[in-house]
Parts: C-alpha cells; structure tokens; sequence
C-alpha cells in the first residue's frame, strides 16, 4: 500500500520534534520519519517488484557464483543476528526474513533494503574477485540498512526539499513513485526526486560496522583495501560504477578504512569459517 499513507496529516515541525531516534549501533541520533514497519513492508513489495522484471541466476551447481551469494549472505546474517543477540538489541532485527540473490545484469552494485532483501549484480564479481571480498562489500550494504540510512535519507531530502516549513511530509501514495523513492533510498534504482548519496558518516558507519560483521562472519577484513581500490579504479578507466554513485568513495575515506581495518582484525576468527 506504499509506505505511510497515515502520516499524510502530520505537519513538518511535529516530526523535527518526535521523529529523532538514537540508533543502537552506530549511536548516532537520526531523522527517521518513516516506521521501520512501513519501510520494511514497502521494501519487500519493491524487492519482489524488482526480481520480476530482472534476470535472477538461480541457485544451482551450474551457477557457482549465485551459491557463493548465498553462502555469503547467510554467513553473514547469522553473524548479524548473534552479535545483536549479544550486545541484547535483537529487537532491531524484528521483521527481517533475509533474501540474498544474484541478479545478472553488467551493473557495479549491490544493494540491501529494510528487512534483509539484498542483490548482488553479476558485473561487480570481477571486481570482488573472490568470497572474501564479496562479504566485504555485502557487510558493508547491510550496515546502511542496520543503520537506517536509507530513512535518514528519506529524511534528509524531504528537509531540503520543504526548507523547514509547515507541510505534509507524507510519501507518495502512488505504487510506482513509492517504489521509485525506496529503490532510489537504499541505493538501488535511479536518483529519484532529489535523493542524496549516501553522506561520508554514513559511508564511515557502513565501512566500520560492515568490517566488524565481515570478521565475525569469518572473512579477513584486510581484504577491504584492495577490494574499494579496484572498483574505485573502474570510475577513472571506464565510467562511474553504479554502487560509487550512492557510495562516494575518496582517497580520504580509503586512508580512513585502513584504521577500520586494524580494527575490526580484533573480531575476525578464521576458524569460524
């Protein structure tokens, strides 16, 4: 039904005022003017949408690389969910029913949404190269959703948009626009009504946190360098992959994920692959 046909009567300065939250784990408090319920419940209508109308490698012997997607995805699911069981927030989990898919397409992405629906592009796996890789980058898009960037996004744009002014600030009640704006939020369609990239605190979240759960999930976490390196190299050789249009990634941000790594080797277990 689109996500939030009831907040149609709620004024702007109301939600500047009840619509901040602290998240649990990056401890940030955002703007979040969407239910993780709503949201949850568009994402998996625009999830099932998006699978439909684009080929999706089925999981078999004959496609290795779709079983390694899943394979991944489910390491690192598991590694999610206990560690929230462990830090005693797995209330932040409510509603996820994880999907993890290979779709064929020569896109560089990947793309997670509200509630564990994730899609990896056959064109990002040259880059990738290997599993470990693959986890870094998928630790790395489910923490924007853990993080709840995308809401912080919606959140965001809707702010520039209406200037701090008196206003609706529901979201379209028109199926295709609704889906439009929540593929656009978590980085996985067209840049649709003004929806900022990701911002480099969100990107620093995605890559700190990404790494912790990549390590927990039993993949090397050194492997990150190299990995941002080579799908960085493609935008100067060839044009902008589609996964660094929503995820700006700069020299600066590069030197910084060297610290993160150091860090997040603390975590990591190769035993528990």
């Amino acid at each position: 039904m689109g996500i939030v046909k009831k907040l149609s009567t709620i004024i702007w300065p109301v939600l500047i005022t009840v619509g901040c939250s602290r998240n649990a784990i990056t401890g940030r408090s955002q703007l979040a003017l969407y239910s993780e319920s709503d949201i949850q419940a568009a994402a998996a209508d625009s999830y099932k949408k998006f699978l439909t109308e684009h080929k999706v490698v089925e999981k078999s012997p004959a496609n290795p690389s779709a079983l390694m997607v899943d394979r991944v995805g489910r390491k690192l699911s598991q590694a999610i969910t206990d560690y929230y069981a462990q830090q005693g927030i797995s209330k932040e989990l409510d509603g996820f029913k994880w999907e993890f898919n290979l779709v064929d397409s020569k896109e560089v992405n990947a793309w997670c949404m509200p509630g564990g629906k994730i899609v990896i592009y056959t064109g990002i796996l040259p880059l990738t190269q290997d599993e470990t890789a693959l986890a870094i980058i998928l630790g790395h898009t489910i923490t924007h959703v853990l993080a709840k960037h995308g809401n912080e996004r919606l959140g965001e744009t809707k702010a520039q948009q209406v200037g701090g002014v008196a206003q609706s600030v529901a979201m379209v009640d028109q199926p295709a626009e609704a889906h439009n704006g929540v593929m656009s939020a978590y980085g996985a369609g067209p840049n649709v009504a003004g929806i900022l990239p990701f911002t480099k605190k969100q990107e620093y979240d995605a890559d700190r946190l990404g790494l912790r759960f990549a390590a927990l999930a039993g993949y090397d976490p050194r492997e990150a360098i190299s990995c941002w390196q080579r799908i960085k190299a493609v935008s100067t050789s060839n044009r902008t992959p589609e996964i660094l249009i929503t995820h700006p990634l700069d020299d600066k941000r590069i030197e910084k994920l060297k610290g993160e790594v150091q860090a997040a080797q603390t975590y990591y277990r190769p035993d528990d692959r």
